[in-house]
């Protein structure tokens, strides 16, 4: 199998995590992985880009047109990175905005909608409901384990509910495994 997964962000939501689970989820199946993160400004609210290779490949950067999915915690982050995005490929994107700081700072009117319409325009896209993931579990620190949830049931992303079940309880804090399963299962019913 050879699937290239690009998965991005902004600094603390959890980008680099999403990778990591998917990696081993795929490693646990005998597939060979390739991984790579491009962080920028991450601490600052910046932006970081993982891409993860699955299958043969040469290197782990994925090349523009290369991505069979794009899975994004941030509608301007979708944007960014959608000439990455292959033909017929998708993008799995949470609708809401990480607002940067020169928005806050001049109030520019940095708004989710128009990128969503854009995207939704260009390319096969999945919206996850990333409001009703922080009612539902209080906190926007689920996202990227909502994110895999709906990429998981959506089929594109070749693994399923077990894969991705065994990935939280091997890598992630195990405070926080019963919690991530709950959000997990939440995301893909949604």
């Amino acid at each position: 199998m050879n699937k290239d997964i690009l998965v991005c962000g902004v600094g603390g939501q959890g980008t680099v995590l999403a990778s990591k689970l998917i990696a081993s989820a795929y490693m646990a199946k005998g597939e060979t992985v390739h991984s790579a993160e491009t962080i920028g400004m991450a601490q600052r609210g910046g932006s970081v880009t993982s891409h993860v290779r699955i299958g043969e490949a040469y290197s782990p950067l994925i090349a523009q047109g290369g991505a069979d999915i794009i899975l994004a915690f941030e509608p301007a982050e979708a944007v960014r990175n959608l000439a990455y995005l292959k033909k017929g490929g998708i993008v799995i994107t949470n609708n809401v905005p990480v607002k940067p700081a020169t928005d806050s700072l001049m109030n520019s009117g940095y708004e989710a909608q128009p990128m969503l319409d854009y995207l939704k325009d260009k390319c096969d896209c999945i919206v996850m409901d990333g409001a009703a993931i922080s009612r539902e579990f209080g906190s926007a620190k689920f996202y990227n384990i909502a994110l895999l949830g709906v990429a998981a049931a959506s089929g594109r992303l070749g693994l399923d509910e077990a894969d991705i079940i065994s990935a939280i309880e091997n890598g992630v804090n195990p405070k926080f495994v019963e919690v991530n399963k709950k959000v997990f299962e939440y995301a893909m019913k949604m």
